[in-house]
């Protein structure tokens, strides 16, 4: 894995630590970490605790699912041990900014592990929920405030919380942030911040009350904002952060298929898992398909969207995070930041509009270096996104299929339904795909033409009617 440190000149960028012991952690905190199994620290958990602890601002770059939050964390509590004997404090010392309530529960839930091993409390602060409990808990002052920008702004307005002593500010997730628009509300939560924070400097500066700034992409959107935030930041960059890349460590399967085809195909993925036991998130872009899909699943599935109340949704994740729902279905509130372990399969129900949100989405699995699978329905019609999924397939070390190839070179593909790796959106194939044939083989029907090679067996190479060989009905992906 490529790792690259840039520090502004004059600086010396600190070495990396490379175990638990190297910190200087409390006992406590390495009691919390060794029975939460953790064994060596992250990449990216190395390469920033010693950039945190000695107070300059960091720019993290790194897919997730690498241990950023415990990366951020224990700086920050070490942070607010550090100043235990200063002035009494008017607010949290510490303050997380994520994009999604999902993520925000889950940094709360991280930091509550090991927060509370050493007597330190967090709140976390997000819309859809009633705000009396969140005020009480900001109230038994809370070290650490955990937050999505528009309620933080909320309680800012109205009094309810001072971030007068936030000397360590972190963004998680920035670039979804920004994504969604939240940058009005992040430079009013900033300004907010401690007088010394924005009063930093270029000419006269030395690491202080530091704020850092965690993405997964680098854009040219993101890199404005980290460049009007941050002073003199020391920039981390896991892997390659140039290019769009998905994680090497999830098999991916495309598979051409559309309309009412899909439904079938779905339950036959989910019915032959690549891995048991099965706990999987099938992603669609609309509420109203996740509903129906759910529904089709019977208790086999849950569902999360935009319109579950935050109770409802709350109850949802933990339902599968313990195992005792398999599948969600999900819209993309949940693409990102919803890190639940042991998550072996994610299905594309329906292809994301943008290429950047299918790297997300299957980033769900295939996380802290366990192996993933991802299994996404394309439709005949969409070689706008074929054509941007095949760097991103060839990067990861993926095959492309010729219906892939097909559909990307015309910009569209053929019929709807193959069932094979590349499905059946056809190779100059109407009806149901092929290599110009219908069917349901490797890349569709009769065989190449339509007849012949392969002709209309039950099974095998290219065969007609395809229930089994490479790409043939029933199997996983057709394998």
């Amino acid at each position: 894995m490529e790792i690259t440190v840039k520090a502004p000149r004059g600086i010396q960028t600190p070495d990396p630590q490379q175990t638990f012991a190297e910190g200087g952690w409390p006992q406590q905190l390495l009691d919390a970490v060794t029975r939460a199994g953790y064994t060596s620290p992250t990449p990216i958990q190395a390469q920033s605790w010693p950039i945190a602890l000695q107070g300059y601002d960091l720019i993290s770059v790194a897919k997730t699912g690498s241990g950023k939050t415990v990366g951020y964390l224990f700086p920050g509590i070490m942070h607010i041990r550090a100043r235990a004997n200063g002035p009494r404090p008017v607010g949290p010392t510490v303050a997380v900014l994520a994009p999604t309530r999902e993520l925000a529960t889950q940094i709360q839930e991280e930091t509550a592990k090991f927060g509370r091993a050493i007597g330190m409390f967090s709140v976390c602060l997000y819309g859809g929920a009633p705000k009396g409990m969140q005020l009480r808990e900001l109230r038994s002052g809370p070290q650490i405030a955990i937050a999505t920008p528009g309620r933080l702004n909320d309680f800012l307005e109205s009094g309810a919380v001072n971030l007068g002593s936030a000397t360590y500010v972190v963004l998680d997730e920035a670039d979804r942030m920004l994504d969604m628009g939240f940058e009005p509300q992040i430079r009013k939560i900033l300004a907010r911040a401690p007088p010394a924070r924005q009063a930093r400097s270029i000419s006269h500066w030395s690491p202080c009350d530091p704020t850092l700034f965690f993405t997964a992409t680098w854009p040219k959107a993101v890199v404005r904002v980290a460049t009007a935030i941050l002073t003199n930041p020391i920039q981390v960059n896991i892997g390659d952060t140039d290019s769009l890349v998905a994680n090497k460590d999830i098999s991916q399967v495309i598979e051409v298929c559309g309309g009412f085809q899909k439904q079938q195909r779905l339950m036959e993925v989910l019915r032959n898992p690549p891995a048991q036991p099965l706990k999987a998130i099938v992603f669609c872009s609309t509420k109203r398909m996740c509903d129906q899909i759910g529904r089709s699943m019977g208790g086999m599935g849950a569902v999360i969207h935009g319109d579950k109340e935050q109770r409802e949704r709350d109850y949802i994740i933990n339902q599968f995070k313990s195992g005792r729902v398999p599948v969600l279905v999900a819209t993309d509130v949940a693409a990102r930041g919803l890190d639940i372990k042991e998550v072996n399969l994610v299905v594309n129900f329906d292809f994301p509009n943008q290429i950047e949100d299918y790297v997300h989405r299957i980033g769900r699995t295939g996380r802290a270096g366990n192996k993933g699978h991802a299994h996404s329905f394309i439709e005949p019609g969409e070689g706008n996104m074929a054509r941007k999924l095949i760097p991103i397939l060839r990067d990861a070390g993926q095959t492309v299929s010729p219906e892939i190839q097909e559909m990307a070179t015309r910009g569209g593909g053929g019929g709807g339904g193959g069932r094979g790796r590349g499905g059946g959106g056809g190779f100059r194939g109407g009806g149901g795909g092929g290599f110009r044939g219908g069917g349901s083989s490797y890349g569709g029907g009769g065989g190449y033409s339509g007849g012949g090679y392969g002709g209309g067996g039950t099974g095998g190479y290219a065969n007609g009617g395809g229930n089994s060989g490479y790409g043939g009905g029933g199997s996983y992906g057709g394998y």
